[in-house]
């Protein structure tokens, strides 16, 4: 069966082009829409469309219907797709935004709102004279979730760091130098510290701390989606290329990547992992790459303050709980 969603949105159009810099889609709803001639077009949108001549833009309302299954086709369906994400109606990974940067324009975000990149220096002296101040903000594909989405029940101490299309889970706390990225977030109370990338998801009662970064698939061409299950803690400037289920922590500054070579502490048998071809390492204990060890629960990653060797060993049976008081809304 298809898979549906549809908006009406208010799509901001340069007039030197024709491009579609971006569209706000309010209200976005699952499933097939009814149809509708005219449009069912709340009056506050309707109230929005205008042309404004120093942008050089013009502002529509356009009624966009999409197949999550499918890839995008424009930039009002890619945005779509973002606004589902961040209003929380599908979470990371689970509709297709294959092709979504084709899809979208690179756009220049004033404090005015989005512009053309071409022929800017143009559109940049019109600004200056009719608001002088005017800031650019960014140039790029995505602008931030709060500029068209607000999610009830977050916290997001800087809203340059999280982009449109982050599915932040109500209890989320993003800290200044925290980042989350579009098709990514959280699935329950989070803090977030550090980098949230591309196809991440972290799971409830989870931290990320302070400078910690969590590979995804866009650097490198990677396709191995990476979660992070409840109450797991990525310690302090700590990396992570591998998953991990519940209860566990990786170390301050120990980054771990698929093909890190991890030596197993206690019981080897207990991981439950295949052991044949494993060399030993000095201490006869045997090592396996990072990556037999993704998506498993209860595991402490280090490294060894003498040798400088990755190890695991189990952890022990207490949670790691975040400070109700940083996440009560």
């Amino acid at each position: 069966m298809t898979r549906a969603a549809w908006g009406i949105g208010l799509a901001t159009i340069s007039d030197i082009d024709g491009a579609v810099l971006d569209t706000w889609f309010p209200s976005p709803q699952l499933g097939e829409a009814a149809p509708a001639s005219p449009w069912d077009v709340p009056a506050e949108i309707g109230a929005l469309e205008a042309v404004d001549p120093v942008r050089r833009v013009r502002r529509t309302v356009v009624r966009t219907d999409v197949d999550l299954d499918a890839a995008p086709t424009s930039a009002s369906d890619a945005y779509l797709r973002l606004h589902l994400l961040s209003h929380r109606l599908v979470t990371p990974n689970s509709i297709n935004l294959d092709g979504i940067f084709g899809a979208l324009a690179n756009v220049a975000w004033t404090s005015l709102g989005p512009c053309s990149t071409l022929d800017f220096e143009v559109t940049r002296a019109r600004l200056q004279a009719k608001h002088p101040g005017v800031s650019i903000d960014g140039v790029d594909k995505f602008p931030r979730m709060t500029d068209y989405v607000l999610p009830e029940g977050v916290r997001i101490a800087d809203a340059s760091r999280v982009r449109l299309g982050a599915h932040l889970a109500a209890g989320t706390t993003v800290m200044h130098e925290g980042f989350v990225n579009f098709n990514a977030g959280s699935l329950g109370v989070a803090m977030i510290e550090g980098r949230v990338s591309q196809g991440v998801v972290i799971g409830d009662g989870t931290d990320i701390g302070g400078g910690a970064s969590i590979m995804g698939t866009l650097s490198g061409g990677g396709t191995e989606h990476v979660s992070i299950g409840r109450r797991t803690l990525l310690g302090a400037n700590a990396g992570l290329g591998i998953s991990l289920g519940d209860d566990c922590v990786v170390e301050a500054g120990l980054y771990v990547t698929a093909g890190t070579k991890v030596s197993l502490l206690g019981d080897a048998a207990s991981y439950g992992i295949d052991l044949s071809g494993a060399r030993a390492d000095a201490d006869g204990r045997p090592v396996v790459p990072a990556r037999a060890l993704s998506g498993l629960d209860g595991l402490l990653l280090r490294r060894h303050s003498l040798t400088g060797g990755v190890e695991v060993l189990p952890r022990a049976a207490r949670a790691v709980e975040l400070n109700a008081a940083l996440h009560t809304q």
